[in-house]
């Protein structure tokens, strides 16, 4: 029995909205078809003219035509985004987060996705190790780019031992696939010492390399551990000298693809960095910043924000007492950022509190996975003046909690001081701090 596709958000000043379609709307078709995905109906509402049949809630069947601009969006939210279910990961990777969490923890954490149709909706990157031949055709159809794909390596035996997954072998037929119909990707490599670096690295990356222009970007991320590897492979993280050995590897490629067609192609990510203690590039070395939600720049862009809307303000400022808390990894740039902003403004007094993540060990140090728990355990030594301020990354993806289910508004009470969310943006981050 097919399911219905229930409507429970129009956007304002839609189409939708014109058209009175409310939320308790079921979408019956478009165009004479029931779209059974969101991909098919992202498909099929890219044109110029639609006749959309509705089922109100009172049960009224309303035919709509609808004349728009072709890639205009009707602006519909469906009770199941995907339309339908959404696909969960048939791999067991040797680095997955999600093996590392602890027991406890909210279910929807647990939740492993691998689908195509999120990579769209959402930038994740998938495996591709759970398409037909006949969801790649469609997707090649569709024309629905960029696909973003987690290579992690080439080499197909060495895939299929990283993934646990004998479909993981045929990604090269697959990458091959999208480039010679010009479907444009961006990858990922999820660096593991040991698996895929050094000799693999090196293949790897000059397969890739090959197909340029239709790869996008290539970002390199060093594999994240937990405290919680009770009875998972035996990996380990990367040294100091290894991040180097990597970013100088990167940089041989980038030479040839800068050769080539004037960009970088290939990036390591910001820790990778960090950890080897290298000074971060310039924005220039980011081009257009393609996987900045894969920390690829991220650090670069937001300095780069900070020190310009620094320049731009004048004037006084009110005095003001602030705390700012960050990850171990970004602590000494946001430290040296908010010495330059007092230095400027010298009624401010701002310090900057790393916090170590306790939950789920040292080794973790991005400001994105720390919790609010430590959070609190760490603040409750500091004297935090009128305010903290807090990456906004730190909260799920809804906004509201931490990854341990404490919520904003628990954090200040807990405080006694109000905690506030601020983008990964440097102006907005200045505009915070002195206003």
């Amino acid at each position: 029995m097919e399911e219905d596709i229930l409507i429970v958000k129009i956007d304002e000043e839609s189409i939708a909205e014109e058209l009175d379609i409310e939320a308790g709307d079921k979408l019956l078709t478009i165009n004479g078809k029931k779209p059974w995905d969101i991909l098919e109906y992202r498909y099929l509402i890219n044109d110029e003219f639609l006749l959309v049949e509705i089922q109100k809630a009172n049960g009224e069947i309303w035919q709509l035509e609808i004349e728009k601009d072709y890639e205009e969006p009707l602006g519909i939210t469906f009770q199941e985004e995907m339309i339908d279910k959404p696909k969960s990961c048939h791999n067991n990777c040797v680095f997955c987060f999600i093996n590392q969490l602890p027991k406890g923890m909210r279910d929807t954490l647990y939740f492993k996705d691998d689908d195509t149709r999120l990579s769209f909706l959402y930038g994740n990157y998938v495996t591709l190790t759970n398409l037909s031949q006949e969801d790649i055709e469609r997707l090649i159809e569709y024309r629905l780019e960029p696909i973003n794909i987690s290579v992690h390596t080439t080499n197909p035996e060495l895939r299929v031992k990283m993934l646990h997954n004998k479909k993981a072998y045929n990604i090269n037929e697959a990458l091959i696939k999208f480039y010679d119909n010009k479907i444009h990707m961006n990858i990922q490599i999820v660096l593991v010492p040991e698996y895929n670096d050094g000799q693999e690295l090196d293949k790897t990356l000059k397969d890739l390399t090959q197909m340029v222009p239709y790869i996008n970007s290539i970002s390199i991320v060093p594999v994240g551990l937990t405290k919680y590897r009770d009875q998972l492979n035996p990996i380990r993280t990367f040294t100091r000298e290894e991040c180097k050995g990597v970013i100088r590897q990167i940089d041989h490629y980038q030479t040839q693809m800068q050769e080539k067609i004037g960009k970088n192609v290939v990036y390591a990510s910001d820790e990778f960095f960090l950890k080897g203690n290298i000074n971060i590039p310039p924005v220039d070395y980011y081009d257009s910043f393609a996987q900045l939600e894969n920390g690829v720049g991220m650090v670069s862009l937001f300095t780069n924000q900070c020190y310009t809307a620094l320049e731009d303000t004048k004037g006084k400022v009110k005095e003001k007492d602030i705390t700012v808390i960050t990850g171990g990894l970004a602590y000494p740039i946001m430290d040296r950022i908010v010495q330059k902003i007092m230095g400027k403004y010298q009624d401010l007094n701002i310090q900057v509190v790393e916090i170590p993540n306790i939950f789920f060990g040292s080794d973790i140090t991005v400001s994105g996975l720390v919790t609010g728990k430590d959070i609190i355990a760490e603040l409750e030594k500091h004297q935090l003046g009128s305010q903290v301020l807090f990456p906004a990354n730190m909260l799920r993806f809804e906004g509201d909690k931490f990854l341990d289910d404490v919520t904003v508004d628990e954090l200040t009470e807990k405080l006694g001081v109000p905690c506030i969310p601020v983008e990964i943006d440097g102006i907005e981050f200045i505009e915070k701090l002195l206003y």
